[in-house]
């Protein structure tokens, strides 16, 4: 089988599909009308982020078998048309969980013990004890959105404190020893903290938002290391504002671009805001992005794809 890879991976993909007698194909710059042109001569294909294979790609793709995409979501991939079309579909969620689940523990120790402001601040010479006055997690109630591949890695993280640890997930009977599955009133009642761990989809898109926010009995950290779009910044900018929302730690914005892999152009109020707030803790899309899971995730697509055609 001939594969294109569209993105830059681990070398272990190229050399395993090698082994198991595939011939790999890499174009790393061309549009995706130029890939286009030339999808027809391809069994597979391997993506990241780079573009959207959307109806009309799958339309020129008449040879096409599979689809790798390297990362837990397949939301840049019309994938309904793709399964019509009997195209296999791989993510590979297994293979960067642990590191979502390590990050999001790291974000929101961070954000309760005021690290990132504390260390900027002695950095500066300022040297603010009292300011820097941390929060413990102990005692507190954590909730987690999602309780999938991503949501149980963070649950199984959180079994060291002596916390409560809730989730709520659209499917039952989810959870399990590391988490408790409620309904929505329980969760909004009870969490200290709100982890989302959801795939982007028409349902997720903008649930985070002044509703929801203020359905909460209680204040409440946020923590986003899912999808932005499913956070309505201006909505979460109010309720920091107001104190509804004690802080937040944003691994995804909702401006960011499609491919993940630029920050966005334009810089709205809201993301201002965010920036210069001492309870806000951003970073670039990494949470999911390590040196081990760079590895994991192509491992996983290998083992999926060879256990589907070999």
């Amino acid at each position: 089988m001939k594969v294109l890879h569209l993105d830059i991976n681990h070398p272990l993909l190229l050399e395993q599909f090698t082994a198991l007698g595939f011939e790999n194909h890499e174009d790393y710059e061309s549009s995706k009308a130029e890939v286009e042109t030339k999808i027809d001569l391809y069994d597979g294909v391997i993506i990241r982020s780079r573009f959207t294979i959307d109806k009309q790609f799958l339309d020129r793709a008449t040879n096409l078998k599979f689809i790798g995409r390297l990362g837990a979501g397949l939301e840049n991939i019309d994938t309904s048309y793709a399964k019509q079309k009997g195209v296999f579909l791989a993510s590979a969620p297994e293979g960067n969980r642990n590191a979502v689940g390590e990050h999001t523990l790291g974000m929101l120790l961070s954000l309760m013990n005021k690290m990132s402001k504390a260390n900027r601040e002695v950095k500066k010479g300022k040297w603010d004890r009292e300011g820097n006055r941390g929060v413990e997690l102990d005692g507190k109630t954590v909730g987690i959105i999602g309780y999938g591949n991503m949501g149980r890695a963070f649950a199984k993280k959180l079994q060291g404190f002596d916390v409560e640890v809730i989730c709520y997930d659209i499917i039952g009977g989810v959870g399990d020893e590391n988490a408790r599955q409620v309904g929505i009133m329980e969760f909004q009642q009870k969490s200290d903290v709100v982890s989302l761990h959801v795939p982007q989809t028409d349902l997720t898109i903008g649930m985070v938002n002044s509703e929801f926010i203020e359905k909460f009995h209680k204040p409440f950290w946020l923590l986003n290391t899912a999808r932005g779009k499913c956070v309505v910044t201006k909505d979460l900018v109010t309720g920091l504002k107001s104190g509804k929302v004690f802080g937040a730690g944003l691994d995804v914005l909702e401006y960011e671009k499609k491919s993940f892999e630029n920050m966005f152009a334009q810089k709205p109020k809201a993301f201002k805001y965010l920036r210069k707030a001492k309870n806000v803790l951003l970073t670039p899309h990494v949470a999911g992005w390590t040196v081990e899971s760079k590895e994991k995730l192509a491992q996983t697509i290998v083992d999926k794809i060879k256990d589907r055609f070999c």
